[in-house]
């Protein structure tokens, strides 16, 4: 596929009007197609979500559309009508690669259809870029949808072993490639750190970790707090920055932070960070924070390079894979006694300027231009497979 002649590539997945790190990630990814020469088109949702399944409080960015991207919005993810809408459409327009995105078995029926459709020209190659195929909160049904997707596909890059090694429950002998995920290098840039307390109001003296992103139970925010009122810490003039919106009930966390009597150490922004805000928050930051439950890969720690900020990451996933330990941080057991022991490490031996000059070395793994060169892998994979 990789030759100087145009082809063509058909995104579908979250993208604008709808929020997240979905969306944010393929549009990034759909531009650095374009820079390489290829003509790109991403078709999201005009339903995502149906209100009911939404944990949050909106799906929907504001703002102008993405200048220089090609968006339209054509699945509705629980109306079949749709799918066979879109299969059809995309079957007879014939792009030669279909990247889908999946992340939930929810999606399953609705991105497989649409795949089976397409394949039935014998000329688009289907390939997922799979976030999770076992998903973090488990429910019923789940195998079977995913099933039912994995068999609709013609390959997938995967962006953890972890993912990588789930392919062979499904589907042993897919053609797959493993690149980690790249930079969000899409948040502006890096800011003194003076200058970020002072745009979000906080004080110039205290030091500031960040747990930031959609609080879901399987992050381990709990986790977190407990860490953080470890006796040994209070000797230090350091917050928790909390910045993210509740993708659970809140009331377990604030509750659990009242019995902590940590109110006064907490600074929570629960409500969405918008783009435009989230370098405000990094640049703060001294230590960005991940105590995960369970993990494939995660975007905070591509923001957290992008901004060059030590990091903390728990042994689970595909997190180990991204932050080298005692490098540019910290990969500690998700438990609340072994995330204190490297807070405290971290404050007392003055780890930080060393783990941040180890960053720009470290964060040159990460590149776009290496997310493509997988999907031309696999899509050369599939090619030597056709008779």
């Amino acid at each position: 596929m990789k030759e100087n002649q145009t082809k063509t590539i058909k995104i579908i997945g979250p993208a604008y009007p709808y929020r997240g790190g979905l969306a944010t990630y393929n549009e990034r990814l759909a531009r650095e197609f374009i820079s390489q020469g290829y003509q790109v088109d991403l078709e999201t949702f005009t339903l995502q979500y149906p209100g009911i399944l939404f944990p949050g409080k909106s799906q929907y960015v504001d703002g102008p559309a993405p200048a220089g991207l090609s968006i339209k919005r054509t699945v509705n993810s629980i109306n079949p009508i749709s799918w066979i809408k879109a299969g059809r459409r995309i079957r007879k327009e014939k792009p030669d690669l279909l990247m889908v995105r999946y992340w939930l078995p929810f999606m399953a029926p609705a991105l497989g259809t649409i795949c089976r459709l397409a394949r039935k020209n014998k000329h688009t190659r289907v390939i997922c870029l799979a976030d999770n195929i076992i998903p973090h909160e488990k429910r019923p049904g789940d195998q079977l949808l995913t099933r039912y997707f994995m068999n609709s596909i013609d390959g997938m890059v995967a962006m953890s072993e972890s993912v990588l090694n789930e392919i062979d429950q499904f589907t042993p002998n897919l053609p797959r490639a493993l690149c980690p995920h790249p930079l969000y290098d899409s948040f502006g840039e890096k800011l003194n750190q003076q200058k970020a307390k002072e745009l979000l109001g906080l004080d110039q003296q205290t030091s500031y970790l960040l747990f930031f992103g959609f609080i879901r139970d399987y992050k381990g925010l709990d986790i977190l707090l407990k860490a953080f009122s470890d006796e040994r810490l209070k000797k230090f003039p350091v917050k928790l920055i909390v910045a993210g919106e509740f993708y659970t009930k809140p009331g377990p966390y604030l509750e659990l932070i009242r019995e902590l009597n940590l109110e006064n150490r907490l600074v929570l922004k629960t409500d969405f960070i918008p783009d435009n805000e989230v370098n405000r928050y990094f640049s703060a930051a001294d230590l960005v924070v991940q105590p995960y439950k369970s993990a494939t890969q995660s975007g905070v720690t591509q923001i957290g390079y992008h901004f060059e900020k030590a990091m903390l990451v728990t042994d689970v996933g595909g997190l180990a894979e991204i932050i080298p330990h005692n490098k540019i941080g910290y990969v500690v057991k998700p438990e609340p006694r072994s995330i204190a022991d490297a807070l405290v490490d971290f404050y007392t031996n003055n780890r930080q300027s060393v783990f941040e000059a180890n960053i720009p070395d470290e964060k040159k793994k990460f590149s776009w231009a290496n997310m493509v060169e997988a999907f031309f892998d696999v899509y050369g994979q599939i090619a030597t497979r056709i008779p």
